[in-house]
């Protein structure tokens, strides 16, 4: 991003006229102590205050990074921040846009500036992720012989987008998505700034609560909102941007949801009775609340892993596969993308078989072993590898079920307290029916019902 004509004109035209120029882009951090959130990546010695000239120069320079996190959280903000405060030459390209050829003739520049003047050149590269494999290869050099030092922005996982010479030579700093709190100081920053709304308007709270729950810990949507909201109540002559003018700027309706409090628990209660009720259209009305209101695509996550052993368990033993799968889905993509994984895995677990054995069979159990129904373990099947256990009688009788036809030896394993308890009591529905006879026709043979018995014939040493 090299100043010409074109771009000195630009900046001379944004200075004249603000309003000519997106409010998030006019809200911009000029330094990095105003930058929102992050701190974890802006202590003193951190490798961006470095890049900005905190102790950059010497034999140990500022490395070359990579910027990993969603949308809205400060990629391209903390690279502005760098250009505006760095001594360096700082350039700009996209990956949209950019090829082997752009980045070639930066790097043939980076080395002019280097032997001409002792200038030092950082090579800010958006959208990484959509260089292919021989493009990333051709900054290679660069960063290895630090002609360039790379700040590359990524929202895909650096580990799958980014080819492996590149990450071991650049150190992968993580955004996170931006807190409430965050947010909150950067919108009311932004009504009162003279660079933003300048006090023109007031932002109430059920309106600020709105725009909150719009961003999704998206700065650049929030600000894009309140901008949204601010000119149409300027348009109607209002000095307040109320709660329903802003619901018709940015034609979304405010969801009663607060992340914190009653509604939080009431919706995701709904949404996972629903899908036990097996109703999946009331279940997606559950989810696309939780989503609109800017809940945690994690927690959601984790609430369909509980209902799909919970609610389903072996009626579709593949519903927990769905659910982790899910999850681990979200936690790579994040929203919006991952509202389609989440609707997926909502409308597998609705429409899947239901039950609660397993879910039924834990708690049996534990409350016996709570009652003190936790007697000694029996002599056959304790221990045995270590010197005096077989004189204890440890491991004497027991029977090695591989030896046996069948695979299933007829011999006792509860201890004495709970022998013959039942905690497992499988339904008819989907694939547990397979369970619920392989479970009873088990539970005969280890009564010594069925098959005949066999003398075992041997098992390995290491057997316990």
């Amino acid at each position: 991003m090299e100043d010409d004509l074109f771009t000195a004109a630009a900046e001379e035209r944004r200075e004249k006229d603000p309003a000519s120029t997106p409010l998030a882009v006019r809200m911009r951090p000029r330094t990095l102590d105003e930058v929102v959130g992050q701190q974890h990546l802006l202590r003193p010695g951190s490798p961006l205050r470095r890049l900005v000239g905190e102790g950059g120069r010497g034999p140990a320079g500022p490395s070359s990074v990579i910027l990993w996190g969603p949308p809205g959280t400060g990629k391209t903000t903390l690279a502005y921040v760098v250009s505006r405060a760095t001594d360096k030459r700082f350039v700009e390209l996209s990956a949209i846009t950019a090829g082997v050829k752009e980045v070639r003739a930066v790097i043939e520049g980076a080395k002019r500036s280097s032997g001409a003047y002792g200038k030092d050149t950082v090579l800010f590269l958006d959208e990484i992720h959509r260089f292919s494999k021989a493009q990333q290869d051709s900054l290679l050099p660069a960063v290895e012989n630090r002609w360039v030092t790379l700040v590359a922005a990524t929202t895909e996982n650096p580990y799958f987008s980014v080819i492996s010479p590149l990450l071991s030579r650049s150190l992968l700093l993580t955004l996170e998505p931006l807190t409430d709190d965050d947010l909150r100081g950067l919108l009311r920053r932004a009504v009162a700034d003279e660079r933003g709304l300048a006090g023109a308007v007031s932002l109430p709270e059920d309106a600020e609560a709105h725009l909150l729950r719009i961003a999704g810990g998206d700065a650049r949507r929030a600000l894009t909102a309140l901008e949204a909201g601010a000119g149409a109540a300027l348009a109607k002559g209002e000095e307040t941007i109320t709660l329903a003018t802003l619901e018709e700027a940015v034609d979304r309706a405010a969801v009663k949801y607060d992340r914190d409090g009653d509604q939080h628990y009431d919706v995701a209660s709904a949404l996972i009775k629903s899908i036990r009720g097996s109703d999946v259209d009331a279940a997606l009305h559950y989810l696309a609340r939780m989503i609109e209101a800017g809940e945690d695509p994690r927690f959601i996550a984790r609430r369909l892993m509980i209902s799909a052993s919970e609610d389903i368990g072996l009626a579709d033993p593949t519903a927990l596969q769905t659910a982790v799968a899910a999850a681990q889905a979200v936690a790579m993509i994040g929203f919006p993308e991952a509202r389609i994984t989440l609707a997926q895995a909502t409308i597998a677990l609705a429409l899947a078989p239901k039950s609660n054995a397993a879910y039924l069979a834990i708690d049996a159990a534990l409350a016996d072993v709570r009652a003190g129904l936790a007697g000694p373990v029996p002599p056959h099947l304790r221990d045995s590898h270590y010197k005096g256990a077989r004189k204890m009688g440890h491991g004497e009788g027991y029977l090695y079920p591989h030896d046996v036809p069948g695979g299933i030896a007829a011999q006792r394993y509860a201890p004495d307290g709970v022998h013959g308890r039942r905690y497992y009591e499988p339904t008819r529905y989907g694939a547990e029916a397979r369970y619920a006879e392989v479970a009873e026709r088990v539970r005969a043979r280890l009564r010594g019902e069925g098959a005949p018995r066999e003398e075992p014939r041997g098992r390995p040493a290491e057997e316990g």
